[in-house]
């Protein structure tokens, strides 16, 4: 029912920049929420990290999460249908993600997604590097046991986690955008399970480019390139 809403926190670790919730993992939990099968997530302002917000279905099938009158962010129905670029290899990926860690661009934060200081059980540790040869970053990774859900996959939240970061490794490194670069919005397709404790490869690619903002795919795949998940994403560079 439309009316219908609980109280969520989004725990302190899992944030993006300070203080606000890493936004892949915001989308994850509106897009759980909603009635449609296929929604496009909007960010309209930050989502604090351990406060109460409130989280309701709307009319149309999606949702909406709101701090008091403010509307935070929105899950609407939008099916996607981009083309998916074929994944770089296992190999591909883990090289890539070596040389980022070797120098890594200035204005790192300490994100749940791709923080450099976080381990297998504390963050997805998506360091996307560039590949060479193909207009793609990527990068190598295994989830840790203690990111699994009850089933033993990897929560649906957390997939769609995957498929965030790395659009701003693409922005970065494959147009020259700066650090501080913010998802504006996010439409994902979830389409097999993703185990934990298994190689997984996530990588992006530029679509569009204007002004301060820019639009990125990325994809998830196993080690063997069988793909799990598949995003667009609009990122904006905030003023000054």
């Amino acid at each position: 029912m439309a009316n219908d809403f609980e109280t969520i926190t989004i725990p302190e670790h899992l944030h993006g920049y300070p203080g606000v919730a890493f936004g892949g993992y915001v989308a994850g939990v509106l897009a759980g929420r909603a009635a449609a099968k296929d929604v496009r997530v909007d960010f309209r302002r930050p989502v604090p990290t351990g406060a109460p917000v409130r989280l309701a279905g709307t009319p149309d099938g999606g949702c909406a999460l709101t701090d008091g009158e403010l509307l935070l962010a929105a899950a609407v129905p939008a099916a996607f249908a981009g083309e998916v670029p074929e994944a770089p290899s296992w190999e591909q990926a883990r090289a890539a993600a070596e040389a980022y860690r070797a120098a890594p661009p200035d204005g790192q934060t300490d994100c749940f997604g791709c923080g450099l200081d976080r381990t297998p059980a504390t963050g997805l540790r998506l360091h996307c590097g560039r590949v060479p040869g193909r207009e793609l970053v990527a990068t190598a990774w295994t989830p840790g046991a203690e990111l699994a859900g009850p089933d033993g996959l990897l929560p649906p939240e957390l997939v769609w986690g995957a498929l965030d970061c790395p659009g701003n490794a693409a922005g970065r490194l494959l147009d020259d955008r700066p650090a501080g670069a913010v998802t504006a919005a996010l439409t994902a397709r979830l389409m097999r399970p993703v185990p934990v404790g298994e190689g997984l490869v996530s990588y992006s690619w530029m679509l569009t480019a204007e002004g301060r903002k820019y639009r990125v795919g990325t994809a998830l795949a196993t080690a063997t390139g069988d793909f799990c998940a598949a995003a667009e994403a609009l990122w904006v560079v905030p003023r000054g």
